[in-house]
């Protein structure tokens, strides 16, 4: 346990939190802990004129102050749009929904990526994420597995609270749907990536064992894919691991091992100094310089096999 007083003092500075505190914070972030003992936990660091209040408001995500493109940004065009689900009827039927954005000034059919959110739905960075993409010449979808309970409801506590009610294999089959309405799409080459975070890059390594067509996959610390299903897969792989998760990073050496042993191609970048969610810039795990390499090496992995 870290020293609460030397913690404080950090705090007071104006310095970042420490590794345990993200820590605390990821595994309440991750429902390995509840609200009420990630508070209690949290209550111990506040020390010194330092209160509950402001440590929370320290680690809880910053969406209003972090986003780095507007939806009204002029360098791209966004919609809500609805497509049918295969699932069992929600508050609103048999339907899924998300964010489609593409480039403003786009002439031709675009390749596509598909941007899977993390265990709370589509949330105000996820959309932001998919706004990058197409800033970058792609067309961006980025479902809402929430879509079917009335959509993320503002707040990721009760984002994640409403995905643990959703069956995990109906909602990859929704994932699956719209790698599917991406590939269909008018705007599109028919040439469609995934990204996607924590619960997403688990989604993204589930998306190239199930969709034999899909052209790229860059998971961002999801879990790993089982060994046995290497043989399905035929999309190159980028992976993106923070140096200290090692619940995620656990899976890799083997779903790394298998994937080469069937002749699949997979690259697996392990960043310095990182957290897990350390590409997301709302909260104090985000790694810039980091996350600026990441991204990078996503865009230009999307060029070379989505172009």
């Amino acid at each position: 346990m870290a020293d609460t007083g030397f913690v404080a003092a950090n705090i007071a500075a104006g310095l970042k939190p420490t590794r345990e505190m993200l820590e605390l914070y990821n595994d309440y972030a991750h429902d390995v802990i509840d609200r009420r003992t990630f508070m209690e936990k949290l209550s111990r660091y506040a020390v010194g004129g330092v209160t509950l209040a402001m440590l929370t408001e320290m680690l809880m995500p910053k969406y209003a102050t972090a986003l780095q493109l507007a939806a009204d940004d002029p360098r791209i065009r966004g919609e809500r749009i609805e497509y049918d689900s295969p699932n069992g009827a929600g508050k609103l039927g048999k339907k899924m929904g998300g964010y489609l954005v593409r480039p403003a000034n786009a002439k031709g059919k675009l390749p596509a990526v598909v941007i899977v959110h993390e265990n709370r739905g589509l949330n105000p960075h996820i959309a932001d994420v998919a706004r990058r993409a197409a800033a970058a010449g792609y067309l961006a979808f980025a479902p809402d597995a929430l879509y079917p309970l009335g959509g993320y409801p503002g707040t990721d506590d009760e984002g994640r609270t409403m995905q643990a009610t959703r069956n995990g294999a109906e909602m990859l089959e929704d994932f699956i749907t719209a790698v599917a309405l991406m590939q269909a799409h008018g705007e599109s080459t028919g040439k469609v990536g995934v990204t996607g975070f924590c619960y997403g890059g688990g989604v993204c390594n589930q998306l190239a064992i199930r969709v034999p067509t899909l052209a790229a996959s860059v998971p961002y610390y999801g879990a790993a894919g089982a060994e046995a299903d290497a043989e399905k897969v035929n999309a190159p792989l980028l992976v993106n691991l923070a140096s200290t998760d090692e619940r995620i990073n656990a899976g890799y050496p083997a779903w790394e091992a298998a994937l080469k042993k069937a002749g699949k191609q997979i690259t697996v970048h392990t960043y310095p100094d990182t957290q897990h969610g350390f590409h997301n810039d709302t909260t104090p795990r985000f790694n810039p310089e980091q996350a600026r390499i990441a991204w990078n090496r996503t865009l230009e992995f999307w060029d070379k096999h989505l172009l």
